[in-house]
């Protein structure tokens, strides 16, 4: 028997990989599906079933196309409707592969379809569960991405994720291992531990929301609580996995065209076609093509392209580090941006040797930020830190503008007056600079490595650190609604 997880950090995503004498099974996979097809191949294995835990909403999974390219059924869990050929799983239902034995156990509440999958091994122990967004390590799935207007209520399905964790998971023995589909950073949790791999038993000793003696109504208020809308991008890519997708391999072949300086220029204007920069932050403060938005392969790169970038069919060229154009058409897929219509051959160098138009962001810092304040006090400071983080610790007369809503609050912010921006980092505030220039706001001064510098210079006023888990709910609340 082997398990191995497939952890893909920018997602916070956790597919697995299963063998046993000669049969392959994998579960969650991404869209990428040839370092699948490749392990396979290396292992001597045949591959008999594809399990999707949910229809995903964080990510575009592979399973259609894993499916045409093996042959392997797609199984899903009670309740699930697909337009594309596949197993619709009963509650208690066993799939055989190679020595091992796989169980469905119906756990409805992150959404009505999920299906956590327990593994028992060649005795007949059980071994392992792959709990999808059912049950997270430290966390549980949010109840509100299922929930349909005059339908479920997000309190419904919140009640049906406790009776599928008391019912079918928590009776489990302690040493059966967990294996969720995500980790912390993930936008289908809220308090997900950093580690990816935990024992039921622990769960059931450090998890809230596994106490013993909660009860339905305090797991309802609790997992509820403090919920912030989920990205726009969700239900689109619940959408392709219902639905299918074209294969990645057509998307590579589109997207993968060199271009240059004149050619990416003419595409840019005739196709209505975003320009996106995912180099470094610092490299796009010095120069970029006007017009064009940042966000770095670096950071989470895909979830932000998701949540800032509102129509998913849009066509993007890309702006790459030599040798990173691959990966970003890769993982602009994994979120189903499909339309890259070529890269820029020769990156920002080839579009300054061709005497291209170029512009700037002012990127200073923390110390020349500190010395800034006192001689133009005019200019106003942004901080587009998730509301929770602003509340936590952020400068004297800031104003929150999170970067998560920077598209629904371009009203809060003046085209003429000067600001200076910062986030946690220097990330997100670039990420922002960008959106901003866009939309035609230029007397903009980014501050590098954002609060974390701001904080190391001990001379810019502060309000007074509070642990996040002390601010009362209705205060989040209130920040929360002011900006969404």
């Amino acid at each position: 028997m082997k398990i191995e997880q497939i952890y893909t950090g920018c997602l916070a995503q956790g597919a697995y990989y299963i063998t046993s004498n000669g049969e392959a099974a994998i579960i969650d996979p991404l869209r990428e599906v040839q370092p699948y097809l490749d392990k396979m191949k290396e292992d001597g294995v045949k591959l008999k079933y594809i399990f999707e835990t949910h229809f995903h909403a964080d990510f575009v999974s592979g399973h259609v196309t894993l499916s045409e390219k093996t042959g392997a059924p797609i199984v899903y869990g009670p309740s699930a409707k697909t337009t594309f050929d596949s197993i619709i799983a009963t509650d208690n239902q066993v799939f055989q592969v190679g020595d091992l034995t796989i169980k469905v156990l119906h756990t409805p509440g992150h959404t009505m379809e999920s299906t956590t999958y327990l593994l028992s091994d060649a005795n007949g122990k059980d071994h392992a569960i792959f709990s999808g967004d059912t049950l997270f390590l430290g966390d549980v799935g949010r109840p509100d991405l299922a929930q349909k207007s005059g339908d479920l209520t997000i309190e419904d399905l919140a009640g049906f994720l406790f009776d599928s964790l008391r019912n079918k998971i928590m009776p489990l023995a302690n040493d059966v291992i967990v294996y969720p589909a995500h980790g912390a950073g993930s936008a289908c949790g809220k308090n997900m531990m950093k580690e990816t791999v935990d024992t039921l038993g622990n769960q059931k000793e450090m998890n809230y929301a596994l106490r013993a003696d909660m009860t339905k109504a305090e797991f309802i208020a609790e997992v509820t609580d403090g919920l912030l809308p989920p990205p726009d991008y969700f239900a689109k890519n619940v959408a392709m996995n219902k639905k299918g997708y074209e294969s990645i391999d057509t998307v590579m072949e589109r997207g993968l065209v060199p271009l240059s300086p004149s050619e990416f220029e003419s595409i840019a204007n005739t196709e209505e076609a975003l320009i996106l920069d995912v180099r470094h932050q610092d490299d796009f403060a010095q120069a970029h093509i006007p017009g064009s938005i940042f966000i770095g392969l670096h950071g989470g790169f895909a979830p932000w392209v998701g949540a800032l970038i509102p129509d998913i069919k849009q066509n993007i060229l890309i702006i790459a580090p030599k040798g990173k154009e691959e990966e970003t058409i890769t993982r602009l897929a994994r979120v189903g941006y499909d339309n890259t219509l070529g890269y820029l051959e020769g990156g920002m160098d080839a579009w300054i040797k061709a005497t291209k138009e170029t512009d700037q962001v002012e990127s200073i810092s923390p110390a020349e930020f500190s010395k800034r304040l006192t001689t133009e006090s005019n200019r106003s400071v942004l901080d587009v830190r998730k509301p929770t983080e602003f509340l936590a610790h952020h400068m004297v007369n800031a104003t929150n503008l999170p970067l998560d809503y920077i598209n629904k609050n371009m009203g809060r912010v003046s085209r003429t007056a000067p600001y200076f921006i910062h986030c946690a980092g220097g990330y997100r505030s670039m990420i922002a600079s960008s959106i901003l220039k866009v939309r035609g706001f230029h007397n903009l001064v980014d501050v590098k490595t954002g609060f974390k510098g701001i904080k190391e210079t001990e001379t810019i006023p502060l309000t007074n650190y509070q642990c996040p888990s002390t601010i009362s709910q209705e205060v989040i609340d209130e920040a929360v609604a002011a900006v969404v």
